[in-house]
């Protein structure tokens, strides 16, 4: 299973993450496009970080939303939707080209990844934007009991989807992650780690209820915002490669 890590979020002399901890221990690095952080002179940086540890990169658009870092909701049409993402992987893919890199997937962030996963509306701009790019590129979401009709949603455009599980989110019985605002919501370290260890032995994890929920993913994610997460990442990955 992959480690996946949004990066790349930093702007002018505001930094945020600790990229270069983090670069070493990930297999996927999703690079902030410039609307909700990330600058272009960052975004050069981090593909040169993640080219010099070989990992894989993505397109990780928001809304145009740089004061509330992209976290708050948008009423954009469908067009507007899939303008607004083509125009900020088109910048990163052109950055990554020009350094000799490869684009591969693109991954919503915030608020247009949790609108993406709660509106088929939304979810359907998203699809369409990414379908009809140039050039094949996955789209990367979250891994719940409807992966099925996801999967079907992409196959009628011809994409491709990376599904994707959080190591330290708690779940709740329908397959969603907990609210930030109810206890429990983010793992502690113990927990976070059994949740890996289930999701690489078993492919499911327990809710909130203490349920079993299958849950296949291709790619787990990860942050390293401190100190604190880049020894989690350290601990995931490690827990992660002894499982082959």
């Amino acid at each position: 299973m992959y480690l996946n890590c949004d990066l790349g979020e930093s702007y002018g002399s505001w930094t945020m993450g600790l990229d270069a901890e983090v670069m070493p221990h990930i297999d996927q690095a999703n690079v902030a496009c410039g609307f909700h952080g990330g600058d272009p002179l960052t975004i050069q940086r981090t593909l040169a970080l993640a080219a010099v540890h070989g990992v894989s990169v993505g397109a990780h658009p928001a809304y145009p939303d740089l004061v509330g870092f992209g976290r708050r909701s948008m009423q954009l049409s469908a067009d507007e939707i899939i303008a607004c993402l083509q125009y900020q992987v088109a910048a990163l893919d052109g950055m990554a080209a020009s350094a000799g890199m490869t684009l591969h997937y693109v991954k919503p962030h915030g608020a247009l990844y949790n609108d993406m996963m709660a509106s088929a509306e939304v979810r359907g701009a998203i699809m369409q934007s990414i379908a009809a790019y140039h050039r094949p590129l996955s789209l990367m979401l979250q891994a719940t009991p409807e992966a099925d009709a996801h999967r079907e949603e992409a196959a009628a455009l011809g994409l491709e989807l990376l599904f994707e599980a959080f190591a330290d989110r708690c779940y709740d019985d329908n397959g969603r992650l907990l609210s930030r605002r109810l206890p429990g919501a983010v793992h502690s370290r113990e927990k976070m780690l059994a949740q890996v260890a289930q999701l690489c032995d078993q492919g499911s994890l327990t809710t909130v209820s203490g349920h079993t929920l299958p849950l296949a993913a291709d790619t787990l994610c990860v942050h390293g915002d401190n100190p604190e997460g880049v020894q989690a990442i350290r601990e995931i990955r490690a827990l992660v490669k002894g499982r082959g």
